[in-house]
């Protein structure tokens, strides 16, 4: 299936599609499936598909597992349910909904109608998060670099309720060491995927937790 169109020629500028750089208006966006730069897709367990548009606007939309639109939530802010740059997104076995909020530092945490219930800002600027399957559970977010520095770049490894298990990796080109993550694949939560811009590479990294 094919989710969202490019925006009309013509957009109404105030409700966030069209404007040079794609951030007009709110952010919130146009109900349906009016994308502004959409950065990441998620589905839970009943097939639900989670989509934040993330770049030129700043929500999350939600749709059934035929395609249907069914709700959006999100806008510009610093507040509780909005977003400054929302990179990514992924879902428990509960079906809590998890999206970085890369520019205001934090994870927002929300139930799988969009009711925001908490937040985790402990952890830099998450480019990119995933959630392992199995009954428990592993958070893991990326505090990426900035392409054009060479700051931060650890992984966190936590639990559901935010609590930080630890952390690896800093920026760098060496093996261990990290460009920009911009993606992390944790199906098997020993075992991850890293997808970084800056070295145009994957690592495939082995965690040997305490």
């Amino acid at each position: 299936m094919t989710l969202g169109r490019k925006p009309e020629a013509v957009a109404d500028f105030g409700r966030g599609g069209g404007a040079p750089g794609g951030r007009a208006g709110a952010g919130g966006g146009v109900a349906g499936d009016n994308f502004n730069r959409p950065t990441d897709v998620a589905w839970d367990g009943a097939g639900n598909i989670f989509v934040s548009d993330g770049y030129g606007n700043a929500r999350v939309a939600k749709f059934d597992a035929d395609g249907k639109f069914i709700k959006s939530w999100g806008s510009r802010g610093t507040d509780p349910g909005q977003f400054d740059a929302p990179l990514s997104i992924a879902t428990d076995f509960q079906g809590n909904v998890y999206a970085s909020d890369r520019g205001n530092k934090r994870i927002q945490v929300f139930d799988n109608n969009g009711a925001f219930k908490t937040q985790f800002s402990n952890l830099g600027a998450p480019w990119a998060i995933c959630i392992s399957p199995g009954q428990r559970q592993y958070l893991y977010s990326s505090n990426s670099n900035d392409p054009r520095s060479m700051d931060d770049g650890e992984i966190y490894r936590m639990e559901l309720d935010g609590k930080v298990l630890g952390r690896f990796g800093r920026a760098g080109k060496l093996m261990k060491e990290f460009g920009s993550v911009n993606e992390i694949d944790c199906r098997n939560p020993d075992e991850l995927f890293v997808g970084e811009l800056t070295n145009w590479r994957v690592q495939k990294l082995s965690l040997h937790p305490r």
